[in-house]
């Protein structure tokens, strides 16, 4: 079984060396003691979320923090296509499920797309108060897939800024139940980004599909049966590594 992963700062790693000693406090420390039950001699990982990730060997274990004596220091790479996920806003928790399951299948980043058909409006407050669930959804997501980085969430972004991103050359496959071209199959870029666009409950707008498709992105099906919102982009997502990142 993979070693228990805890999250601190961005940036905060980036001195670290074997040797030195590490301090998880507050929320991560409190949950590694406190509900984990970690043990001095026990072994973890703690990354900074943004590929900076270090080993080691707890030394002290205190109410709410430990200290891990570093062994080892890795920096992994950010992966390249990198994977970005466009997700309508939706009701319920239907997005928190759809971005949650993408963050276990290693998307790189997440949009919130303020789609035409979106019931969800993110506006002032509410809004503020709406990115930071996601972000939070994020980043324990993050920590139960126990990658090392975690996926970047973007501003709230309208169809007019989506489009934008693919008329800067990023390569971009809108879902659609109707389409005739499946996205298995699909060869992948080398580098860039490839976005993966998924609607609301009620569909993506025609004036918005036409908008997308002059823009050049694919409007592609994943099969012959409807998916939710919540399902669509974390079944893309593994359709797309398949084809790249699992092979």
């Amino acid at each position: 079984m993979s070693l228990h992963l805890y999250l601190v700062a961005p940036g905060s790693l980036v001195a670290t060396a074997p040797g030195d000693i590490v301090v998880l406090e507050g929320p991560e420390g409190r949950h590694a003691v406190t509900v984990k039950r970690t043990q001095v001699g026990e072994r973890l990982r703690v990354a900074d979320g943004a590929g900076r990730v270090v080993t080691g060997v707890v030394e002290a274990v205190e109410r709410d923090r430990l200290s891990l004596r570093v062994d080892s220091v890795e920096t992994v790479a950010e992966p390249s296509p990198r994977f970005v996920l466009v997700q309508a806003l939706a009701k319920g928790d239907r997005d928190d499920q759809a971005i949650e399951a993408a963050t276990e299948l290693a998307v790189d980043e997440v949009v919130p797309w303020q789609a035409g058909r979106s019931i969800v409006q993110w506006r002032g407050d509410r809004g503020a108060k709406a990115w930071a669930k996601w972000d939070a959804v994020l980043v324990a997501a993050t920590k139960q897939s126990r990658r090392p980085r975690r996926p970047v969430l973007a501003a709230a972004a309208t169809t007019a800024d989506v489009v934008a991103r693919v008329r800067a050359g990023a390569t971009a496959y809108v879902l659609h139940e109707d389409a005739d071209l499946p996205l298995a199959g699909r060869e992948l870029p080398q580098e860039g980004d490839v976005l993966v666009v998924v609607g609301p409950e009620g569909g993506i707008a025609p004036d918005e599909l036409e908008a997308f498709r002059a823009a050049g992105a694919e409007v592609v099906r994943l099969g012959d049966t409807v998916l939710r919102s919540s399902s669509a982009g974390p079944a893309a997502l593994a359709v797309l590594s398949a084809a790249g990142r699992w092979r």
